[in-house]
């Protein structure tokens, strides 16, 4: 898709169809009324509909902002995509008021994504020419201008998770995602530092280690780096890069495994956010630090029983090696702190509990942390991204259930109660103390996946969590 700025007048732009956001009826001409009419155009709906005849492709819009304004154009170009049809230009002022070029930019670009990369039949697909006239825009062209190369830097960045998360796991293993960490620190001036199995055995950094022991590939910490001049302040972002988990010894179910190439989605999003900041010319500092690990079965693999040493020296009583996450995360989270100084938030991205999915449904990130403050930020950036957020509370009475009878705690509760909010104390003992209140844990296990669409996700990896920090990020001053 190649979106462009015009300010020529719409008649004389060039294009196969032009689309037309309705709102009301009643603001149509009255040949149009009676057709849209005719057809049971629903004006609530997001319907759509195409007058050959005419060259115009019809979109209902209730609202015309925020989610509502992205859903409309996502169904308008899922539509236009099955026409024959290779050019579209509207308006930038639809129904006397003027569109925000970001919202409708995610609306088509995250609605027109398809992975079709393993179908045999797959044709490659045409690229749609999108013009938008600015002619009555009130704001100048730079800044219009600006405002599209940002949403297509975030939109594009977006699609590569998606893609990285769809991509099956005989295809994208921790070296892969190594080298994809490398490729963007090239495209975009970061520093990328990758270390090994040794490093881990080294550094202490047992957990992670014992994760990904039994798998063919050898597990890799990546560490990428953006450091702007004068920097406003310092950011880390842990991602979860399970590229695939069999559930280890405790082995899941067959189906329980299907679309565990979706683990890998807080590891995803991290690469995702680092691919951004350049393009957005973000004023702080931010690390991004992924475990990418393959979690499987053999001879050679960490068992339920097991004692395990983090990096941190704190010992961990393995109750069930398919709660692995977790201790990837717990030594990424000590290797962040003991790195970096002077840190002034440090969030975690992981696909970490099927609790969280019971609790929150399949499209909402479950969010935790110690600072009241810090969570009302990130629900202010869920509410400004479009992407959804629910606060799960810590409590006082729920550590207790993380005690082990021979190390310090277990990787695994015996109750499924509150699975997500036990699973983020787990973390909240690799925070040091000084963090406590810069930290929040994103269990995103429902919304980086979905195998049905929804909004303008379609089937597989949503991206979770990219638009949601950028956002975060672009209003800290504010």
């Amino acid at each position: 898709m190649n979106i462009k700025l015009s300010n020529k007048e719409l008649n004389k732009i060039n294009s196969d169809i032009e689309l037309i956001v309705v709102k009301d009826l009643k603001k149509l001409e009255k040949k149009e009324q009676k057709l849209l009419k005719k057809v049971s155009f629903d004006t609530k709906a997001f319907d759509t509909y195409f007058h050959a005849q005419e060259n115009k492709f019809f979109v209902a819009c209730s609202k015309l902002k925020k989610e509502d304004l992205k859903l409309c154009f996502s169904s308008a170009i899922r539509s236009i995509k099955k026409l024959n049809i290779k050019s579209i230009k509207f308006d930038l002022i639809q129904n006397d008021k003027e569109l925000k070029i970001d919202e409708l930019v995610e609306g088509l670009v995250l609605g027109e994504y398809e992975f079709t990369k393993y179908k045999s039949n797959s044709k490659k697909a045409k690229k749609l020419q999108i013009t938008i006239c600015t002619t009555n825009s009130k704001k100048e062209e730079e800044k219009l201008e600006k405002e599209l190369a940002n949403a297509l830097a975030i939109t594009s960045s977006v699609n590569m998770v998606r893609s990285i998360i769809n991509t099956p796991p005989e295809d994208y293993f921790p070296d892969t995602m190594a080298n994809d960490a490398k490729n963007i620190a090239s495209q975009n001036d970061l520093t990328c530092i990758i270390h090994g199995e040794d490093y881990l055995q080294t550094n202490g950094m047992n957990a992670m280690f014992n994760v990904g022991r039994a798998s063919r590939h050898e597990s890799k910490l990546i560490h990428l780096a953006y450091k702007p001049k004068e920097p406003k302040g310092k950011i880390v972002l842990v991602g979860k890069g399970l590229t695939y988990d069999s559930g280890g010894l405790s082995l899941k179910s067959g189906a329980g495994m299907v679309s565990m190439k979706c683990d890998k989605g807080g590891g995803s999003a991290v690469l995702g956010i680092m691919n951004t900041l350049k393009a957005l010319s973000c004023e702080y500092e931010v690390h991004g630090i992924i475990g990418a690990v393959e979690n499987m079965i053999g001879g050679d693999a960490y068992k339920p029983d097991d004692v395990l040493v983090a990096k941190n020296g704190k010992t961990i009583e393995v109750r069930n090696t398919d709660a692995e996450g977790r201790l990837v995360l717990a030594d990424c989270l000590c290797y962040a702190q003991d790195e970096i100084k002077d840190i002034d938030y440090i969030f975690d991205y992981a696909t970490l509990t099927g609790a969280c999915i019971v609790a929150l449904g399949n499209e909402t990130i479950g969010t935790m942390g110690h600072s009241d403050k810090l969570k009302a930020k990130m629900q202010k950036a869920a509410d400004s991204s479009g992407e959804l957020i629910g606060i799960l509370p810590f409590n006082r009475y729920l550590p207790k259930q993380l005690k082990s009878g021979i190390a310090d705690i277990v990787n695994s509760t015996a109750s499924r109660a509150a699975g997500s909010i036990t699973a983020g104390l787990f973390l909240d003992n690799f925070v040091k103390k000084e963090n406590k209140k810069k930290w929040l844990h994103l269990d995103i296990a429902g919304a980086a996946y979905s195998e049905s669409p929804w909004g303008y996700n379609s089937f597989g990896g949503t991206g979770a969590g990219v638009r949601l920090t950028l956002d975060f990020i672009k209003n800290l001053d504010k």
